[in-house]
């Protein structure tokens, strides 16, 4: 329980929707207190139910019944959706994962998701299955992975569809992605989204000695743990330390004219050199304008100020660093 209590620390709230629901909308789609148990069953699985399940509350006759006059829709061998309406998402993991068995639990980027993971999204349903129990037919979409490792403290103990929890998903998303950078800045994404902090990426690693990528993961937390968050701000800070420069602070707060927390990207806090990095987000115009009142204010107080978009750190370094080399060296920087 120690991480889902520490990520509803740093939230300050826990899982705050169910099915892409406010709670006060959840709170009134409640049954009434005079609902059997195939109605609350089906209300916390989304409207999705497996044979072996129906066969608690309804005789075979009873299923056919629903299946033949369109109440239900069967959506795998032994599945089924009890309304003839769209299938959303977390239906879609309530299929994979009553396909799939007991056993099984959602993992990967589709357990992140459901923990709150933005933009990182999987038309995929990925699930994790312990590697010594046997495999079951599951839908198209649906991926299973299989793993000798899966202690408690990485399943959610609460809940339900059964899943991983955030650091355990997102170490398995990153050992299941296509690239290094996918990875990279899926591991970043979840630091920034505040779904995981500190050490919950070692503890896990702790746990997976054999798994794929694990140095890449381990330093990518490393430095996403010291306020490195975004993907483009680790790939500057690779180039600094490539480049021979001094090692900086990342996402530092400093107080602006008007005693308001801002963060810095980087600093290099002995010469007195900030460096912003843009992303996308500065496209907006409220937003770049927030940046410079920030950028104007340290220019106010004698700092001074690089600025670099996203795609120049990728696309050119050198410059990138010839710029950076310059303003420590005027900045009185011996190296």
């Amino acid at each position: 329980m120690g991480e889902l209590a520490e990520r509803g620390r740093r939230t300050g709230a826990g899982d705050r929707h169910r099915g892409g629901r406010s709670w006060a909308e959840w709170r009134k789609a409640l049954p009434g207190d005079d609902a059997d148990g195939l109605t609350w069953l089906l209300f916390h699985q989304e409207d999705v139910i497996s044979l072996e399940q129906a066969r608690g509350h309804l005789s075979p006759k009873a299923i056919r019944h629903r299946v033949d006059t369109g109440r239900w829709r069967q959506v795998h061998r032994a599945v089924f959706v009890t309304h003839n309406g769209p299938v959303g998402a977390e239906q879609l993991r309530w299929i994979a994962v009553l396909a799939a068995g007991p056993a099984a639990v959602l993992g990967g980027l589709t357990a992140a998701e459901a923990w709150g993971l933005r933009r990182y999204g999987s038309r995929l349903v990925h699930l994790l299955i312990p590697a010594a129990h046997q495999s079951r037919s599951v839908p198209s979409g649906v991926v299973v992975h299989r793993t000798t490792t899966l202690p408690e403290e990485d399943v959610l103990p609460v809940g339900q569809p059964r899943r991983t929890m955030p650091a355990r998903s997102l170490v398995d998303a990153a050992q299941w992605a296509v690239t290094d950078e996918e990875a990279r800045a899926v591991i970043a994404a979840g630091f920034q989204q505040r779904l995981i902090g500190g050490d919950d990426v070692d503890r896990v690693l702790e746990r997976l000695p054999r798994a794929r990528r694990r140095r890449l993961i381990a330093q990518t937390a490393a430095d996403a743990a010291g306020g490195a968050h975004s993907l483009a701000e680790l790939d500057f800070l690779g180039l600094v330390r490539r480049a021979g420069l001094p090692e900086p602070s990342r996402q530092v707060v400093r107080r602006d004219a008007a005693g308001r927390r801002r963060y810095v990207d980087v600093l290099f806090e002995e010469w007195h050199v900030h460096v912003e990095i843009d992303g996308g987000h500065h496209m907006d115009p409220a937003a770049a304008w927030a940046d410079m009142g920030r950028q104007n204010d340290l220019w106010i107080e004698g700092d001074r100020v690089l600025r670099f978009p996203a795609w120049a750190v990728r696309n050119q370094p050198e410059k990138v660093i010839c710029q950076l080399r310059a303003a420590l060296r005027a900045a009185n920087w011996p190296g």
